[in-house]
């Protein structure tokens, strides 16, 4: 496999090339990990340990993508572990909830998300919209923030899910569904 200058020198360790590609993909690494957890400090700390994992990991890469698809990956895969670890703790919550113990879990509270590239006058209906949009399965979700919130085709959001580009289609096809189903109830009282 033959790499890129750039690849070349982060795999000899290259301080500079690294600072470049933080600077490079920070900001879609946190929209997406921001648009996956709806919550600001997480995400924040979903963008350093991807770098982390990517400063460890860059002479394992393969070339068997680029490397933004490479990037993308491990952004959705550190994100979807926060979000598993999340229901885990919420689970044991309960559980020690049940035995009086309930201060031992830290249980988020239901706070309205605001994604900060939205307008002000946009705020309200931003926040339904994510609110909704964390109510889909894992993978609905994954897809259609890559694909509306990053701006990724079907094909980029394949390449990182590691899936077809028709279960993309299929995953969108359900989410808007779905979605259309959640926002319903918002759109016939606003439109009286």
């Amino acid at each position: 496999m033959v790499f890129s200058a750039e690849i070349i020198k982060l795999r000899a360790g290259d301080e500079q090339a690294f600072r470049e590609l933080v600077n490079q993909y920070r900001d879609r690494v946190f929209n997406t990990a921001l648009g996956l957890l709806q919550h600001h400090e997480n995400a924040e700390d979903i963008t350093q340990e991807v770098f982390v994992e990517v400063f460890r990991s860059i002479a394992r890469f393969r070339g068997d993508c680029s490397l933004s698809t490479w990037i993308y990956r491990i952004t959705v895969q550190k994100a979807l572990e926060h979000i598993r670890k999340s229901m885990r703790m919420k689970r044991s919550g309960v559980i020690f909830s049940l035995f009086g113990r309930e201060d031992q879990v830290n249980v988020s509270t239901d706070t309205p998300f605001y994604h900060p590239g939205i307008q002000l006058e946009n705020k309200e209906r931003s926040a339904i919209l994510f609110k909704s949009i964390a109510l889909l399965p894992v993978n609905q979700r994954t897809a259609f923030i890559l694909h509306k919130v990053e701006g990724l085709s079907h094909t980029e959001i394949a390449e990182i899910m590691t899936v077809s580009v028709s279960s993309v289609e299929s995953l969108m096809v359900r989410a808007l569904r779905k979605l259309r189903e959640l926002l319903s109830d918002y759109y016939e009282k606003n439109e009286r």
